[in-house]
């Protein structure tokens, strides 16, 4: 049987730009190819449609054989759906201009999608079925290209999805729409990005030289790329949206020249922009550069606070809350106990040993100073008493750390022993386990918690039937 991309070129080939986009009807029988007997396709679907048939049963039963194609894309059937394709190809002909006007579009994903997929496919035939569908459908030609372009780097052919978007970008149609210079501003972004990855290979290429073998031509070769790409990624990210991969590569370009003023400015203007949607990756990229560049500890909290109120488990509250631990204000230190809290509200937190460490010591010591931060390990809890014990503490759990990480038992255990007492199943496991294994550590653990947890914690109301767990 023929490749789908062939009966793809007869089933298009009459199809021209004009025809396919002509207000006026057009005579479908004089203009059909010949009927596509294929073996699959029920017998109501192996006509092409007449002039004389009425409108309503053409896209009835276009919409049965769009149904087919649908039923075998999941079920994975891409020969099946590729036979439904060609018949479905007469909805170019629909008299409907609404109907014609979307038909290259389903046309395009269904197909690309098979082709993607098909075992006897090949780039050469979904560069061909790209080409075709930018012909039939002048007003998707820049999202077509663009999307063909992704499929040529996915391939590896990054010269040949350079040479698409230098192609794409010269097309104009009609007058200039807000949709067309959107469009050609995201070819601009992409074709920055593959300028950005010949400067890349460039750099690298540089740095393995020595001064000796260094060759000026080389040097200004990958300037001339940086300067490609920088005007191309500096008029994206001028838009509201989130860009983040043309932010990272124009500030990686600045960084190297040392224009470190501009990429503040940039990532600035990024993360704290309000025409641009809330972006917790802005504020990292603000924080990471600021602190590579050595700002104070004051300059990167401003940062990260902003970040905790978006992400509040985002992996940078570690940081955050050593920052927050190390400070001399009891602000700041009353902060620092809630993020870490708060980060283990999180089910991805559960197992991090590290965030079990700073929780432990910090609550440790705020009862060796039984101070009035006693209150705020309270205030807490009080909120998590009703859901920790089961989320954290139960005896599958004990046992399941005991074998996996007796590191995170034991830093779990202590916290488990101060909010809920010595009786907590937990930590009576994991204590006896420890002092079975003739561990000092244990011991001391437990004379702690015996210590503190009824003395401190118990008077204070935190301790409650809650101490089953």
């Amino acid at each position: 049987m023929d490749s789908f991309v062939e009966q793809l070129k007869r089933g298009t080939e009459e199809f021209t730009e004009e025809s396919a986009w002509d207000e006026s009807a057009v005579n479908i029988a004089s203009s059909s190819p010949a009927a596509i007997y294929l073996p699959l396709l029920p017998r109501y679907l192996r006509h092409p449609t007449t002039a004389g048939r009425k409108a309503t049963e053409f896209q009835e039963t276009k919409r049965a054989c769009l149904n087919y194609i649908q039923d075998a894309l999941l079920q994975n059937q891409w020969q099946r759906a590729a036979e439904f394709m060609i018949n479905y190809l007469e909805t170019l002909e629909n008299t409907s201009a609404e109907k014609r006007m979307a038909a290259p579009e389903v046309i395009w994903r269904i197909g690309t999608e098979i082709l993607c997929h098909h075992s006897k496919s090949s780039i050469d035939e979904l560069n061909y079925f790209a080409e075709r569908i930018k012909n039939l459908g002048v007003k998707k030609y820049l999202k077509v290209c663009l999307e063909h372009v992704f499929h040529l780097l996915c391939n590896g052919l990054v010269d040949d999805a350079y040479q698409n978007l230098s192609l794409a970008e010269g097309w104009r149609y009609g007058e200039q729409t807000t949709a067309q210079d959107k469009e050609l501003k995201l070819i601009q972004a992409y074709k920055g990005l593959l300028d950005y990855y010949n400067w890349s290979k460039k750099r690298k290429a540089m740095l393995e030289l020595d001064e000796y073998n260094f060759a000026e031509s080389v040097e200004q070769e990958m300037h001339s790329f940086f300067r490609q790409a920088a005007v191309n990624l500096k008029e994206i990210i001028k838009i509201p949206g989130v860009w983040d991969p043309f932010v990272k590569c124009y500030v990686d370009l600045l960084e190297f020249y040392e224009d470190y003023d501009e990429v503040q400015q940039v990532l600035h203007e990024y993360a704290y922009n309000s025409k641009f949607p809330p972006n917790p990756n802005a504020h990292v990229y603000l924080y990471q550069f600021l602190k590579r560049r050595g700002e104070s500890k004051k300059t990167l909290m401003s940062v990260l606070q902003i970040l905790h109120e978006l992400v509040p488990s985002h992996e940078l509250m570690l940081e955050y809350n050593a920052m927050l631990q190390k400070s001399k204000k009891r602000k700041k230190q009353r902060l620092g106990l809630k993020v870490i809290f708060t980060v283990l509200d999180f089910a991805g937190w559960k197992e991090h040993v590290k965030a079990w460490s700073c929780l432990a010591k910090q609550i440790t010591q705020i009862l060796e100073k039984s101070g009035k931060q006693l209150d705020w390990v309270k205030e807490e809890w009080n909120s998590r008493k009703d859901w920790w014990p089961a989320f954290h503490f139960s005896c599958h759990l004990a046992k399941r750390n005991w074998q996996e990480n007796k590191s995170l038992a034991c830093e779990k255990a202590l916290v488990a022993g101060i909010l809920l007492g010595k009786d907590c199943k937990y930590f009576k496991y994991v204590s006896h386990q420890g002092c079975k294994d003739k561990k000092e550590k244990f011991r001391t653990l437990k004379k702690f918690v015996k210590k503190y947890s009824s003395a401190h914690l118990g008077a204070s109301g935190i301790l409650d039937s809650s101490a089953r767990f």
